[in-house]
Order: structure tokens, then C-alpha cells, then sequence
């Protein structure tokens, strides 16, 4: 047996860790895939394999408003997401299930003009598909300038128009619009002649009968009685100061010729 020491070393072993994305690798607007994990009442964390649970929150997972995330996931399904916001400091991954570019409820803004397609008509006016998961309705006052009798005077089913945004109600899913607003202003009626209205007021009126009351009716009656009474005196008076007259020249003819 040899007394020579043995000096063959171990050598240390290193053991490779699997390959895993980061969050410092992730990036706003990426496109991931998933599985989820875990349910809330606010959300649902999804396993997108870099070590940290994402979060969609319940207002990310659909254009419309539903009441719990339950409703539209099961643990365990697969998902397609796309990354919202990156909190690295706190290692915190937000995600959205709603594709870049879709619009909701939330973005639109009273003043907005968009593009529409008619979905359905009532007695009323008409609801218009925009895009974000609620129709829009413009009531029939708001579709022209002017009387509209029916809103089937104006529009057809599947027919796409444009429409401005005049009132939101975000909590209740509804979106008030016009088409009115967009028209142009319609041409302001001519003046007419006033001196020709004027001429055509005073023949009016000229040609207007006056209703008298019983009251006026009955006055006017006594006034042209006793107008009638004052006349008959006055020819009687006459009548006697042409009898003095003719009997004054007749004595001084008389007198003339005694002399």
C-alpha cells in the first residue's frame, strides 16, 4: 500500500439553471401567452413564465363591463395577452386581454366624431355600432335639421354613418350621439319686403269688421238718436227764422210805399 498522498482533486460541479425571461426583457405592448393561475374579484394573475404572476384586471378582459372574472375565465385556461404596464422596481407585470388599438367606453370623449354602422331601429332613433363594445344611440331629433317623422327616413339598417359624441354615461354603458351636428346649417329664410307685409297688414285691417259688445252696440244707437233729435230741432228753428225774415222785408215794403 503506497503512503503517497493522493492528490487528485474534485472538481466543484456547476449546475445550469434553466433559461427564463426576465421582466427586465419584457416590454410594453408585447405579446405573451399564459395560463391562469388565480382568480379575484378584481382580476386574475396569469403564469406567463418569468418567475412573477401578471395581473389582467376585470376592466382589462372585455370592451364591455362584466361583473366578476369568473364570468369570462376558468383557472387553468390558456390566454393570449398583451402587456399593459411594467412596474420593475416592485417586479409587478400588468397584462390586458383587449388586442392594441381596441377602444372601450373609457376612451371616448364628448366632441369625438366616428365612423358607425346602424344596428337597429326604433320609434325613437337608432343605435350605431362604434366600436367599443356598447352602441351608441342618436335619437331621431338628433338626425337632421328639422321635423323627422320616422327615423326610417333617414336611415337603414347596416347602413354606416357618421355621428359626434354629445353625452357619455360610462357607468351605465351609454353613449348619446347626433348626426344633426355634423349637416350643414340650413339657409336662413329670405327677409320680406316689409313695406309690401306693412301694405298687406293696413288691407287687413281695413277689411276687418269691428265686433262691437251689447254695451257699444247700445250706446252708438243712443248717441244716433239723440244726433237725429238735435237735427229735427235745428231745421225747426231754421224754419222759424226764415218766416221772421220774410215777414220783416214785407212790413218794410209796406212802410216804403205809404211814404
Amino acid at each position: 500500500m503506497s503512503d503517497q498522498p493522493n492528490n487528485t482533486q474534485t472538481e466543484p460541479q456547476i449546475k445550469v439553471l434553466p433559461k427564463k425571461r426576465i421582466v427586465r426583457k419584457l416590454a410594453v405592448g408585447q405579446e405573451v401567452s399564459g395560463r391562469v393561475k388565480r382568480l379575484t374579484d378584481f382580476g386574475a394573475f396569469i403564469d406567463i413564465g418569468v418567475g412573477t404572476d401578471a395581473l389582467v384586471h376585470v376592466s382589462e378582459m372585455s370592451q364591455r363591463r362584466i361583473k366578476a372574472p369568473k364570468d369570462l375565465l376558468k383557472v387553468g385556461q390558456e390566454v393570449t395577452a398583451w402587456i399593459k404596464a411594467l412596474d420593475k422596481t416592485h417586479n409587478r407585470i400588468s397584462l390586458t386581454l383587449l388586442p392594441p388599438g381596441t377602444r372601450t367606453i373609457r376612451d371616448l370623449e364628448v366632441g369625438e366624431v366616428l365612423t358607425g354602422k346602424i344596428t337597429r331601429i326604433t320609434n325613437y332613433g337608432a343605435f350605431v355600432d362604434i366600436g367599443v363594445g356598447y352602441d351608441g344611440m342618436v335619437h331621431v331629433k338628433e338626425m337632421a335639421h328639422g321635423y323627422v317623422k320616422h327615423p326610417s327616413d333617414i336611415v337603414q339598417e347596416g347602413q354606416e354613418v357618421q355621428v359626434e359624441i354629445i353625452k357619455i354615461n360610462r357607468r351605465r354603458g351609454q353613449i348619446d350621439l347626433s348626426m344633426k351636428n355634423l349637416l350643414p346649417e340650413p339657409e336662413p329664410e329670405e327677409p320680406e319686403d316689409f313695406e309690401e307685409a306693412y301694405q298687406e297688414a293696413d288691407l287687413e285691417f281695413e277689411e276687418e269688421e269691428e265686433v262691437l259688445s251689447p254695451f257699444e252696440l247700445a250706446l252708438l244707437k243712443a248717441k244716433e238718436k239723440k244726433s237725429k233729435r238735435k237735427e229735427k230741432k235745428r231745421k225747426k228753428r231754421s224754419w222759424f227764422d226764415e218766416d221772421d225774415e220774410d215777414e220783416i222785408i214785407r212790413r218794410t215794403l209796406e212802410l216804403a210805399e205809404g211814404d
